[in-house]
């Protein structure tokens, strides 16, 4: 059912926890399944230069959110709001359908979190 790559972000999730002020801090919810994904950033000269993170949710929204947090690592915020459920599907090696969600539930998340940058 789910790949090698998500059930390593899902048993050994990384980036796990919150960040204090000055990083922003936002939370999302999938209205459909409940899934709940809270995302800290602290942004140094323009990138991200630590990011936590904490989902309640599915094995999917937990792993995406594993590999949201690996992703934005450094990155800038105009690459930031090129992110797309592609590109968090590809970094877990897939979602099926019914997993499509926790892609967007991430997608999601960054755009909150860039709306209060």
């Amino acid at each position: 059912m789910h790949g090698p790559k998500l059930l390593d972000h899902f048993q050994n999730p990384r980036n796990v926890g919150d960040l204090e002020p000055p990083a922003i801090t936002v939370e999302v919810t999938n209205p459909a399944c409940g899934d709940i994904l809270r995302l800290s950033a602290r942004f140094e000269q323009g990138r991200v230069a630590e990011v936590r993170y904490k989902t309640r949710g599915c094995t999917a929204s937990i792993a995406a959110g594993s590999a949201l947090t690996e992703w934005m690592l450094s990155k800038s915020e105009d690459d930031l709001a090129k992110l797309r459920p592609a590109d968090i599907e590809e970094a877990v090696g897939g979602l099926i359908p019914e997993s499509k969600h926790a892609a967007v539930l991430c997608v999601d998340a960054v755009r909150a979190l860039l709306r209060k940058s």
